[in-house]
């Protein structure tokens, strides 16, 4: 083992001892919480506060607010949502690389409306512990964020697969880029693939906390940018890329 790669481990070792000592001492969890939408946000702060192992220490909505944010709010665990205005187009994994490699010692959690694989693997590759999707119950987003905040992984059920398959074989499924994909905003590709999985716009619409008005736009906006005709035809396109 190399001088760096033995630092790292004892760094992560005293990073885990420290969050055990916490929790035994019974001091609450610091959470941040980073969504762009502000329903959301107060969902979550809401689950969280009914929960004594957990205190809220901040919030953002966009990767600037959260990249200036958090190294202050010195949190255990950050909600990090994938998709997310600002910064270079990153979204939530730009977050993570950057608070991370500014030496700042927390833990990401990715809570995300999407369940695609490249989502996956990008937040991960950036940093991320774990992903779960915000189908998860109450109970079930406090154990992942304590399993984060000990050092853990935690992936909603089907996800970890994804992970897996990225960095454990060497093989993956994910693009590693796709000049037709990489035409579409963060918020396109949110609606493009609730609308290629069969969501109604009205269904599409309640997921991502925007008006059908809103949803009609943007798949008008897809269509065009793909040069496809109709919904039928953008799910084939996502299905062919495993979206």
């Amino acid at each position: 083992m190399s001088e760096a790669q033995d630092m790292s481990t004892t760094r992560r070792s005293g990073e885990m001892q420290a969050a055990g000592e916490m929790q035994a001492a019974g001091e609450p969890l610091r959470v941040f919480v980073v969504d762009d939408h502000a329903l959301v946000r107060t969902g979550i702060k809401t689950q969280l506060a009914a929960d004594s192992g957990f205190t809220v220490v901040g919030e953002a909505a966009s990767v600037d607010e959260a990249i200036a944010k958090i190294p202050a709010a010195e949190s255990d665990v950050v909600l990090l949502d994938v998709h997310l205005p600002g910064g270079d187009g990153g979204g939530g994994a730009e977050v993570a690389r950057k608070v991370l490699a500014a030496g700042t010692r927390t833990r990401f959690l990715a809570l995300s409306v999407s369940d695609a694989a490249d989502d996956v693997v990008s937040v991960i590759r950036a940093g991320a512990r774990g992903y779960v999707t915000k189908a998860v119950s109450a109970d079930e987003l406090a154990e992942a964020i304590r399993r984060v905040a000990s050092g853990d992984a935690a992936f909603s059920p089907r996800l970890a697969g994804f992970v897996l398959d990225a960095f454990g074989t060497g093989h993956t499924d994910v693009a590693e880029h796709d000049e037709e994909l990489d035409r579409l905003s963060a918020r396109e590709q949110e609606v493009m693939r609730l609308i290629a999985r069969g969501y109604t716009y009205r269904e599409t619409a309640s997921e991502l906390f925007i008006s059908i008005k809103t949803v009609e736009t943007h798949v008008s906006a897809v269509l065009r940018k793909l040069q496809l005709s109709n919904r039928h035809e953008l799910s084939r396109w996502a299905a062919a890329r495993g979206l």
